[in-house]
């Protein structure tokens, strides 16, 4: 891999999907999908040991979404994402837009919650910091859809039409940061709006529908103006090496083709989890009003009761 000018060139066969699945680790990601794999797992093992239960879904959500990582960062698709724009475009989406929706459904912060064990009277531990955090007004900030929504949009026109985007792929720490940038800002967008853990902003099921219509319009006219676009226009992929066989604008056309599509996914994807927990929500809400009702009746039919009672009773 050798640097130069406003990026990293490497000479790379043509793109196949068999080439672009080869080993190729990424050592950050590489060590940070291992430790979030153990560090949920060592936290189902706590459950289940003490007699909990976890469901199974959520631990395969979880692990799905931290291997979706490791597939495109420790893959020679992460290679090929430093010189065809097409390829950066899936990591992006999938990081930013499958990967968050993933680990979401996993629940890791009910798990931590759930498995950390409570400090003594007085102190704070990691149980005790992370509800701190959780109900700090740092989060309250960064959760909320006033903050979140501009935030999803920026990442994509304030730093693919900016000198920003070529500035950090110019260097390794620079790619690490924007692609850890992707995944916090989708886990920070996603999960007020469908994630099942406890979270300071949590509205109703129709607002969580209008937060997330309201960020994956500009997502999709940013896949059309790449689309549509005559010259390139991200300087770090207008010359792509001569041994990939690839023209720079229909490159970048592609990518534009992928931002658009990904763009309908996990507004499905959400939509569906969304549609299955507002039924469920509801489920529990009738099942909790019918057992108020039958505590109400129970009481109706006692006073009832011991009012027959009292007329028999002498001197009535």
């Amino acid at each position: 891999m050798d640097h130069s000018g406003h990026g990293m060139t490497m000479d790379l066969p043509p793109f196949t999907l068999g080439r672009g699945l080869a080993w190729s680790a990424d050592p950050f990601f590489l060590v940070a999908c291992l430790l979030g794999l153990a560090l949920y797992g060592y936290g189902v093992v706590r459950l289940v040991r003490r007699g909990d239960k976890w469901p199974v879904g959520r631990t395969v959500a979880f692990g799905t979404g931290v291997l979706s990582i490791g597939l495109m960062m420790c893959t020679a698709l992460n290679d090929y994402g430093m010189v065809m724009f097409s390829v950066h475009m899936v990591q992006h989406m999938m990081i930013s837009m499958v990967s968050p929706i993933l680990i979401l459904l996993g629940a890791p912060i009910t798990l931590a919650l759930r498995a950390l064990p409570p400090a003594g009277r007085g102190r704070k531990g990691p149980r005790e910091l992370l509800l701190m955090l959780l109900h700090s007004h740092y989060m309250r900030i960064v959760t909320h859809p006033v903050f979140t929504i501009p935030l999803f949009i920026a990442s994509l026109y304030g730093l693919y039409f900016t000198p920003l985007f070529d500035f950090l792929m110019g260097s390794q720490v620079g790619h690490i940061a924007m692609m850890v940038h992707f995944l916090a800002v989708g886990l920070v967008f996603f999960w007020p709006i469908m994630g099942v853990d406890p979270g300071p902003h949590r509205p109703g099921h129709l607002m969580r529908m209008l937060e997330l219509f309201a960020g994956m319009p500009f997502h999709a006219f940013f896949g059309i103006a790449l689309m549509m676009a005559s010259t390139p226009m991200i300087t770090t992929f207008d010359n792509p090496p001569g041994s990939l066989g690839i023209d720079a604008l229909s490159d970048q056309n592609a990518a534009g083709g992928i931002a658009w599509a990904f763009s309908e996914v996990p507004s499905v994807l959400v939509l569906i989890a969304l549609l299955f927990q507002w039924y469920a929500s509801d489920q529990r809400q009738a099942k909790r009003q019918d057992r108020a009702a039958e505590r109400d009746g129970d009481r109706e039919l006692q006073a009832y009761n011991a009012y027959l009672a009292s007329l028999n009773t002498p001197g009535r």
